[in-house]
């Protein structure tokens, strides 16, 4: 008799995977770019709900205590003060209109016209909290929406187990809308790169950046994640929301409204600009000067309008071509950042070498001036529906100060190059995320060779196939191409992170270039030998 086969324990799912599983399935056939607005809709609607319940019951309380400022003696006056706005946003909490709170909507969710409800409640919210204006999402009467979808909505959300009872805190409403944002990024593959980074790249950018305080910006903010994950390593060391003063810009409205949703489930004070705008073209922030540039900006983007900026004061290393804006935004991230404040920015390993329409003339102007930091190369599949393999670039108009309150070593003339391909394992068939020990590593090194990290007594050493400091002199040599693995020795040495349709541009233009050159020469050798000709005597 064959021996019993074992039967798994099944894996205990999370709330936010419980709750994803039922929405997913309400969801029947409606597009899932669409069905995004609703349901995160909805969680942003029992946010300010439960958020404004709290604090109705805490001055409930407080009114009936003798002993509370607060006390009032009469019903007349305990009502005055429950239905005084004042006490809930001077506390940060949105007003909620009597009528259109989550208990009225879920009293009323069998209700035909539960649509026309959440929208009538969408629009008031937006009316007594002008923050709010043009931001709420009001579709739920739409023709792909069944009420009975929208009320088994509001029954999934309606758990107790999903009260935000500790709304001051990293509260577990905040914890799904962020989870659900990056379940609808893997639903829409490469539409996603619109609106979220996945959260591996936005860890490993914040903790080699370590935004402790200080003005924190992202030009091109999707849905806000670069600032959540901000203020989660802020909180995560001893600090406060307070600590971090947070700017943002995004182009594509209903992205805007996400953000804008974003933050304010976790409480964060964000300055998003009064409404979605180009940053190249409509600066929400043109003054603003941050400690810190973080960003995600849209890869090779060739509609950014370049041709309308040729003369524009931003470039200060060159006019970057306007079929892409690799380049443009990397001078814009300059022209943002303290001067002893650091940029730290995704971009398509094409920026690494490109040649074409004077991008690398640029990039040799950036390294002479030595606004370069750090370059790391990421392995593919990170992102959500591209392969594209991207790295990181870390720019910084001070090498040689104290940047941020962080003491560092002097290291003009330096440029760290680290090569992390290896790293990160698949979390699905497609889609690749780093580990905890994985961010660590890379952070580490960084943090090690600007002399900001000595907490493991050991000074910063190369590591050959992963990170090594390189002088300017050295870069130079290379031609100005950033890709780390011509720098750090990597085992496979002829795997140098180029793709392969860049390469074949390099060489192909390089190799123009000598049988250029030698045509020129060998014309002023015959040139020379013509003067010789002793005919002419």
């Amino acid at each position: 008799m064959p021996p019993r086969r074992k039967v798994a324990k099944p894996q205990e799912r999370s709330l936010e995977q419980t709750l994803w599983d039922a929405a997913d399935e309400l969801r029947g056939k409606m597009d899932s770019a669409q069905y995004k607005h609703v349901v995160l809709g909805l969680i942003f609607l029992k946010y300010v709900s439960d958020t404004f319940k709290v604090r109705h019951d805490e001055l409930a309380r407080l009114v009936d205590d003798p002993d509370s400022e607060y006390y009032m003696p009469t019903a007349a006056a305990k009502t005055s003060v429950l239905g005084d706005r004042d006490e809930y946003t001077a506390e940060g909490v949105f007003w909620i209109p009597e009528g259109h709170r989550w208990e009225d909507l879920r009293n009323a969710g069998q209700q035909a016209d539960i649509g026309t409800r959440v929208d009538k409640a969408m629009e008031e919210i937006e009316r007594e909290n002008p923050t709010l204006k043009g931001v709420l999402p009001k579709n739920y009467t739409q023709r792909e929406l069944s009420s009975e979808t929208i009320g088994g909505l509001i029954n999934t959300f309606s758990r107790h187990d999903l009260a935000a009872a500790e709304y001051k805190d990293l509260d577990v409403l905040g914890r799904v809308y962020e989870y659900f944002l990056g379940k609808f990024a893997a639903k829409e593959g490469k539409n996603a790169g619109e609106f979220y980074t996945p959260r591996s790249v936005v860890q490993l950018l914040v903790e080699m950046l370590q935004p402790y305080h200080g003005r924190v910006l992202d030009p091109a903010c999707g849905s806000g994640g670069m600032f959540v994950q901000a203020d989660k390593f802020v909180r995560a060391h001893g600090g406060t929301h307070n600590d971090i003063s947070v700017f943002g810009q995004e182009s594509n409205p209903t992205t805007w409204r996400l953000a804008k949703m974003n933050l304010a489930v976790r409480g964060i004070d964000g300055n998003l600009g009064p409404e979605w705008g180009d940053s190249f073209h409509t600066d929400a922030h043109p003054d603003l000067r941050a400690d810190f540039v973080i960003a995600n900006p849209f890869f090779n983007d060739s509609n950014w309008g370049g041709d309308r900026l040729r003369q524009d004061p931003r470039w200060v290393y060159g006019t970057p071509p306007a079929q892409n804006a690799n380049y443009a935004w990397l001078q814009h991230f300059l022209r943002h950042v303290a001067p002893t404040g650091t940029v730290g920015t995704v971009l398509a390993n094409g920026s690494l070498s490109s040649q074409q329409n004077g991008e690398g003339d640029i990039r040799k102007n950036m390294v002479d001036a030595d606004v370069v930091e750090c370059i790391v190369a990421l392995p593919p599949q990170l992102f959500y529906g591209t392969a594209i393999p991207v790295c990181l670039w870390f720019l910084t108009k001070n090498k040689a100060g104290t940047p941020n309150g962080a003491t560092t070593r002097d290291r003009r003339g330096e440029t760290l190059f680290i090569d992390a391909r290896k790293l990160g394992s698949m979390e699905t068939r497609t889609v690749r995320a780093f580990s905890d020990d994985d961010i660590n590593q890379i952070a580490d090194a960084y943090h090690s060779w600007r002399g900001t990290d000595t907490s493991n007594g050991k000074p910063y050493q190369d590591v050959p196939g992963f990170c090594r400091a390189s002088w300017t002199a050295d870069i130079a040599v290379h031609g100005y191409v950033l890709t780390p693995g011509r720098y750090v020795g990597s085992e496979q040495a002829e795997d140098d992170g180029e793709p392969l349709d860049e390469k074949i541009a390099r060489l192909s233009t390089e190799i123009r270039d000598g049988f250029k050159r030698r045509a020129e020469l060998q014309e002023t050798v015959l040139a020379a030998l013509d003067s010789l000709d002793p005919s002419d005597e």
